[in-house]
């Protein structure tokens, strides 16, 4: 199973692109499959805070890989980046409904200047 989600080289293309994202966010995590596929960060404090913007993009692109599940082809980049956006609006809109729209704003501020870039 670790193959499909991770080693396949169909699948690597996407994960490399994740952790490039990831540099560009100055955030330096590991390329390890137990961070993307089941949430194990790294005890180091600094890592932590960037959970909450990691998971959304580890999920965006397990969402995308499953998608493609049986299809002979790489998991789209713009599928992916698109996934984030959604992801991005709904917890805005979360935000919102429950006032609390400033640290949703922090977690994406970075994200999104690096999502428009692509």
């Amino acid at each position: 199973l670790l193959h499909c989600w991770w080693e396949c080289k169909l699948v690597q293309l996407l994960w490399k692109t994740v952790w490039r994202f990831l540099r560009k966010l100055t955030i330096e995590l590991p390329y390890d499959p137990a961070i993307a596929l089941l949430g194990i960060y790294p005890r180091d404090t600094e890592m932590l805070m960037h959970r909450s913007t990691c998971t959304p993009m580890f999920i965006a692109a397990l969402s995308t890989i499953a998608k493609t599940w049986k299809e002979p082809k790489c998991p789209s980049t713009d599928e992916w980046i698109k996934k984030m956006w959604f992801i991005y609006t709904m917890e805005y809109y979360m935000a919102m409904r429950n006032h609390e729209i400033w640290p949703c704003v922090a977690t994406w501020m970075d994200l999104e200047g690096v999502m428009l870039s692509e």
